[in-house]
């Protein structure tokens, strides 16, 4: 889709489109850089308060990944506002205002247009250091993988539309998707962690192969060891996928070995594709272990090593048992 389009060469540009980056990053000076990110989709759950809080940190994310502080934010609307209530659309600003102001921003306007699908989402500015700054492309052999929200989301919202998702189970699934990363992105900068992406659309194996690739290395994921939402598995083996499911798989299977006796099932988490999903951060053993211990106690109840970083081989991902 981008092929031909013009490229933007400037050395202040130290994140650009290139290896999938979760966001823009441009310095400003030797001590500051802007992060810059866009997100918005179409309702997830039936909440529109509970909506507008999963879209926003949804899109705050990005800026999370970098290590960045998000700052300020533009709601970006699509509404059907002769078919639908505007309480409708206050309840999804609410929800995105709720967590724009939980992660320490401003929104400072936005822009809204007619359209038959209600989507609701943000453009997020954020700070950040470039000296210290992560991103997709800083994964080392020999570091491990935090991966800091548990998966499957998408077989819990797949469910629900059916209407075969039971209400704890998509409740479960509404707080994680709510939940910022902001803790994880914190106390990840502190110890000194240099690589991190935001896991979302393209599921755990998508984004792990962006990141094994921008860095030059292998990244070994053990599935015994996934962090899964509570139900979650229960509506895979029921069958609850959706079309990205599928998609995801195609997209990564060429640059992926999957070792023998791996659970089927859970396999299928790792092509699931995420909403507002969790960190995967690489950095060597023992701060992860110190990672870890504090994102859980700062709420991030999942949080958990779950692969490894090896030398560069055949392949991107390998998914072991």
């Amino acid at each position: 889709m981008v092929r031909g389009l013009p490229s933007f060469s400037d050395p202040n540009l130290l994140i650009g489109p290139e290896q999938f980056s979760d966001a823009g990053v441009y310095r400003v000076s030797d001590e500051l850089a802007i992060v810059q990110t866009v997100d918005f989709f179409p309702p997830l759950v039936d909440d529109p308060r509970a909506f507008g809080q999963i879209a926003a940190a949804n899109a705050l994310s990005d800026v999370y990944a970098t290590g960045g502080r998000p700052r300020t934010a533009l709601n970006i609307v699509a509404f059907p506002d002769t078919d639908a209530p505007l309480e409708l659309l206050h309840a999804i600003l609410a929800g995105g205002a709720d967590k724009v102001a939980e992660a320490g921003a401003v929104i400072v306007g936005g822009h809204s247009v007619r359209d038959a699908e209600i989507k609701y989402g943000l453009a997020v500015t954020g700070f950040v250091d470039p000296r210290k700054m992560m991103s997709n492309r800083a994964a080392r052999a020999g570091d491990v993988l935090v991966l800091t929200k548990a998966l499957g989301t998408s077989f819990v919202v797949t469910a629900n539309r059916a209407g075969t998702c039971p209400p704890d189970v998509l409740d479960a699934a509404i707080f994680s998707m709510a939940q910022l990363n902001k803790a994880a992105s914190e106390i990840a900068m502190e110890l000194g962690a240099r690589g991190a992406t935001d896991i979302t659309g393209f599921g755990l194996a998508g984004h792990a192969i962006e990141m094994a690739e921008a860095s030059g290395v292998t990244i070994s994921i053990e599935l015994s060891k996934l962090p899964l939402l509570p139900g979650a598995e229960e509506l895979a083996r029921a069958g609850n996928r959706s079309r990205a499911n599928v998609s995801n798989r195609e997209f990564t299977a060429d640059r992926t070995r999957v070792s023998q006796g791996v659970d089927p099932i859970r396999l299928e988490f790792c092509f699931d594709p995420q909403t507002s999903g969790g960190l995967l951060i690489a950095l060597p053993p023992q701060p992860a272990a110190e990672l870890v211990d504090r994102c859980r106690a700062a709420g991030a109840i999942a949080a958990c090593v779950v692969g490894s970083v090896r030398e560069k081989n055949d392949v991107s991902l390998q998914l072991v048992a």
